[in-house]
């Protein structure tokens, strides 16, 4: 049952993205391949990275691989799930795409005190098509003195920590400035990752990947963003997200 699961998803993927590319994909798949990389540390935010990670993977060109100070598993703010690192920080020196989630309060903070992987981050920005962030990952972008100036997002909590480190906090689900993409928290992951998507490949490929995902969201409460919930969910919200 899963193994026909999955060839009827590979197949319903493979369907999508043709419909986009067209003719184009033979001459595509010649091409050097498009590297994405994504950055793991303890106490990332799953969804910060496996949400690009979903809009991105399967195009036509584009190889995503993750990377962290040590190759093998790295946990995750909850503790309780752990993605695998394929690559160490030494072994990547570039790439077309950085990635770059957030976490919760313990993985950041820890994070943006390791100098190490803030040099790593700006080595391989000066080197990178797109520069890209989820959430509080802003935040290590900004610590890495790649944001000062610029207009940026984050998770909303996070926003008067961005200004304090240099960036100008702007509205949006994603903000793009120059090469670099911030995302505000968590889900909007996935709408950068579909928009970087269209800029890696066109727009009728992001597309039949939005299609691909079934990216359709009607969430049954109107409670996303900090505007539109009342003092209680906000601080329901902060305590859940810290554990």
């Amino acid at each position: 049952m899963r193994s026909t699961r999955r060839a009827l998803l590979g197949t319903a993927v493979a369907g999508a993205l043709a419909v986009g590319l067209g003719e184009a994909a033979p001459a595509r798949a010649a091409e050097r391949r498009v590297q994405v990389a994504v950055l793991l540390y303890d106490g990332f935010t799953a969804l910060d990275a496996v949400g690009p990670y979903e809009t991105l993977c399967r195009l036509p060109g584009v190889r995503v691989f993750t990377v962290a100070r040590r190759t093998g598993p790295v946990r995750t703010d909850t503790g309780q799930l752990a993605l695998v690192a394929e690559k160490n920080l030494s072994e990547v020196h570039r790439a077309d795409v950085l990635l770059v989630p957030g976490g919760g309060n313990r993985g950041i903070i820890a994070a943006m005190n390791d100098e190490a992987l803030l040099d790593w981050i700006r080595r391989l920005h000066r080197h990178t098509t797109w520069t890209t962030s989820v959430c509080t990952g802003s935040l290590l972008l900004a610590s890495a003195g790649l944001l000062t100036g610029l207009p940026a997002t984050t998770y909303w909590a996070s926003r008067p920590y961005l200004e304090k480190l240099g960036a100008v906090p702007a509205q949006g689900r994603f903000v793009e400035t120059g090469k670099i993409i911030t995302a505000a928290g968590v889900s909007a992951g996935l709408d950068m990752g579909l928009h970087l998507a269209a800029r890696l490949s066109d727009e009728a490929t992001a597309r039949a990947m939005q299609l691909a995902i079934e990216y359709d969201p009607h969430p049954p409460f109107d409670s996303g963003s900090p505007e539109k919930a009342d003092e209680a969910t906000r601080r329901l919200a902060l305590k859940l997200v810290e554990g």
